[in-house]
């Protein structure tokens, strides 16, 4: 591929220039037509905050990224940006996007999206309901895991999926990858769902657990509708 790339950051309100992620490196090219998600722990991206440093735990996580960009690419397509190459060699997805994320776009700040793109919300929950049709547990969910193109929501981020399929983890084999900010919201909300941090949890508890931190960063109402796509009785 030619096309000449640079790192990616959110400029985010009183703090600067952000990773937009902290597992892989964030790529853009220069027109800002390709995003490429780089499964490589570059030091000069993570500036020495680099959370994944252990190269089979990279490992795991692009194989769960290939995996579920892939069945969701065959199966909803209108959900995911367009797959332009893998390069299994390099570890690096390459997909096609119309400028900058979602959050960024919204000046990295609020819970509404509505002034980049209307009818957001409506846009994410079907998204959401498609996970749940695949059996889908994601929980990875900030707003920079969208891009709008074509003026539909498009979501990325997947090595944080798992099915009922895989082997139930506890939220402690999580902490070492997820941001500090998030990381202080969790105790409180793991207390009343009953999820012990050492412990192995059911899935679709931790997708609670998400949807209810990730108050945050969308509006309420949004994740509470979420909520009931996969409640079930605690």
């Amino acid at each position: 591929m030619n096309t000449k790339f640079e790192y990616y950051y959110n400029n985010v309100p009183e703090k600067g220039f952000c990773r937009n992620n902290l597992i892989y490196t964030s790529l853009i090219s220069k027109d800002q037509k390709t995003f490429c998600q780089w499964y490589y722990n570059d030091h000069g991206y993570h500036g020495g905050k680099n959370e994944v440093v252990d190269p089979s735990l990279m490992e795991q996580k692009w194989l769960r990224e290939v995996k579920f960009i892939t069945l969701l690419s065959n199966k909803f397509p209108e959900h995911v940006p367009k797959i332009i190459d893998i390069d299994y060699t390099n570890k690096k997805i390459f997909l096609e996007i119309d400028g900058p994320d979602m959050w960024e776009l919204a000046g990295c700040q609020g819970k509404d999206y509505s002034k980049v793109l209307p009818d957001w919300d409506h846009q994410m929950l079907e998204i959401i309901e498609a996970y749940k049709s695949l059996g889908i547990y994601k929980m990875s969910m900030h707003p920079s895991s969208y891009f709008i193109v074509n003026g539909k929501m498009k979501g990325i981020n997947y090595f944080f999926c798992y099915t009922d399929d895989d082997e139930e983890i506890s939220m402690s084999s999580l902490m070492s990858h997820i941001s500090k900010d998030r990381q202080k919201t969790l105790a409180p909300i793991m207390e009343e769902l009953k999820i012990n941090l050492a412990e192995p949890t059911p899935f679709w508890k931790i997708q609670m657990l998400t949807f209810e931190t990730f108050k945050t960063n969308f509006l309420d109402d949004t994740m509470e509708k979420a909520k009931l796509i996969y409640q079930r009785p605690i």
